[in-house]
C-alpha cells in the first residue's frame, strides 16, 4: 500500500513525530511540501515566539488540505 506523502505529513505533524516529518522533507518529490516542514520544524526548534511556531504549523496543515483537496485522480487503462 502507497500511502502519499501528504497523509504521511499530516500524520506525523498531527501526532508530534518530527524525526519522521524529517526524513519525509529530505525524500518527498514535492518541493513546497519540504519547504513547509522545513519551516516548520525550524520554527519549532529555534524559534521563542510562539506565534511564529503556531504560524507555521498552520501554514503547513493549510498547504497539506488543499494539496490533498487537489490530487489528480488516476485514470484506469483498459
Amino acid at each position: 500500500m502507497d500511502i502519499p506523502d501528504y497523509d504521511k505529513a499530516l500524520y506525523y505533524t498531527l501526532w508530534g513525530q518530527w524525526d519522521d516529518l524529517l526524513v519525509l522533507m529530505v525524500r518527498t518529490k514535492d518541493d513546497l511540501l519540504s519547504k513547509k516542514i522545513q519551516r516548520f520544524l525550524h520554527a519549532y526548534h529555534y524559534s521563542i515566539d510562539e506565534r511564529k511556531i503556531m504560524n507555521s504549523h498552520d501554514n503547513l496543515l493549510y498547504y497539506l488540505d488543499h494539496a490533498m483537496k487537489h490530487e489528480p485522480s488516476i485514470a484506469m487503462e483498459l
